[in-house]
């Protein structure tokens, strides 16, 4: 047992080395986004104006990141992580020293997210498919799950860290932190790290990589129905976050620390379901692993969280929602890597992030214009009537909790009625 475990660290060596140290490198840059959102919120008391700054960081991913695919498919994946990660990091520096010298605007921070986004969009092909290169295919399954545990640590830590941060020593103690995670992962990928040469990196013209990558997912029905699927429930996940913090903010048993609290029960959820990935046996049907849970999801978090107010409740509902999205993750994850060649995985995983992701500044807007605009104003208007009152109570945050529900059934009839178009696909595991 010893040895078998001594073969699988030395195979699993570079992968180990790079998970854990992007991982603190995406703490860091998630402290500081965090940290940024309630800057944000101070400022303006606006839920459209919070998740504009997410909706800045999204729309250069979705717009580019066909193209994107196709350059990270023509140059060597580690030298574009690490110059990737050099203008991220960038964009942090610029804010600090804005923040300093008492300069620092809302338009500001869109700016700089849309530059992180553009890095963002090249970077995350490029790694997707430095994951394939060094990852045997036999642990495709425990590598995806150990990428669940991170993200699930980071979505807990996250919150907590950067209110503590934010409210102790400020944005420019949460930046510090950032700046010397963007060093650890650095000095790992740069000098501990090696990453194959790969089929891929080839001398075409950009335009006709990309090409080759739509190419690929429509003579694969199933692997487009499973990515549109997604896209509807990033559609949902998305107008929750931004409705989220004009819930939880406002409310009298809510705030700050309360808002860091409920966001971080993802993270603790996500790592549960991060173990049962790890110890679940290889499932008979994938797909439909992967509707039904989601289905689970969006079906419980947001009608909870519409109907309660009560923050203990808050935490079951995120708990709920998110402990089966590392088995949705991982499943997903299995299916396109073994289905995808390596040599095509840059500009098809770009494509995807493309078709995949395109509705999350969707929904970021429709849920922080459908929270201010909408909703708010209507349960202002009409929630002194008895059945309104009940279900999402009064004042500022009723019409968040009127969005968590609209969500609610959103989630749960995309889920079905896509469901119902995924049964007629099979995958074949080799």
């Amino acid at each position: 047992m010893n040895h078998i475990k001594k073969i699988e660290l030395y195979e699993l060596k570079d992968f180990l080395i790079l998970w854990s140290t992007q991982s603190v490198s995406q703490l860091g840059s998630s402290i500081t986004a965090f940290a940024l959102t309630l800057w944000l919120y101070e400022k303006t008391g606006s839920s459209l104006s919070t998740a504009a700054l997410t909706i800045c960081s999204y729309a250069p991913y979705v717009l580019m990141s066909i193209f994107a695919g196709a350059l990270t498919d023509r140059f060597d994946k580690k030298k574009t992580m690490l110059v990737c990660d050099v203008f991220a990091v960038f964009c942090t520096i610029v804010v600090w020293m804005l923040f300093r010298t008492n300069r620092l605007m809302v338009w500001h921070l869109y700016v700089l997210n849309v530059i992180s986004g553009l890095m963002n969009t090249v970077q995350q092909p490029a790694s997707e498919v430095a994951m394939t290169l060094i990852v045997p295919e036999k642990y495709y399954q425990k590598t995806s799950g150990l990428r669940s545990l991170s993200r699930s640590l980071i979505s807990i830590l996250n919150p907590l860290i950067a209110t503590a941060l934010y409210s102790f020593i400020g944005l420019n103690g949460v930046i510090a932190v950032d700046i010397g995670s963007f060093i650890v992962a650095f000095v790992a990928l740069q000098f501990f790290i090696r990453i194959p040469k790969s089929d891929s990196e080839r001398k075409e013209s950009v335009l006709v990589l990309a090409k080759e990558g739509i190419g690929f997912l429509k003579d694969n029905p199933m692997i487009m129905m499973l990515i549109l699927f997604m896209a509807g429930v990033n559609l949902v996940a998305s107008a929750f976050d931004a409705t989220l913090p004009g819930y939880v903010l406002p409310n009298p048993k809510g705030g700050q620390s309360v808002l860091g609290i409920v966001t971080s029960c993802s993270g603790v959820a996500m790592i549960f379901g991060s173990l049962i990935v790890s110890i679940l046996p290889k499932p008979k049907d994938r797909i439909k692993v992967i509707y039904l849970t989601m289905l689970f999801s969006l079906g419980t978090e947001n009608f909870l969280l519409a109907f309660f107010r009560e923050p203990i409740l808050w935490c079951v509902g995120q708990i709920i929602g998110w402990i089966l999205v590392p088995v949705m993750s991982a499943n997903l994850d299995v299916i396109l890597r073994s289905s995808i060649p390596v040599e095509l995985q840059g500009r098809v995983y770009a494509c995807r992030n493309t078709l995949q992701f395109f509705t999350i500044p969707i929904g970021l807007f429709l849920g922080g214009f459908m929270v201010d605009y909408i909703c708010e104003p209507f349960m202002s208007a009409y929630g002194d009537l008895s059945i309104l009152k009940t279900l999402f109570g009064t004042g500022k945050g009723s019409g968040a909790a009127l969005m968590m529900f609209l969500l609610g059934i959103s989630g749960s009839t995309i889920c079905i009625i896509t469901g119902k178009r995924l049964k007629k696909y099979r995958y074949n595991e080799k």
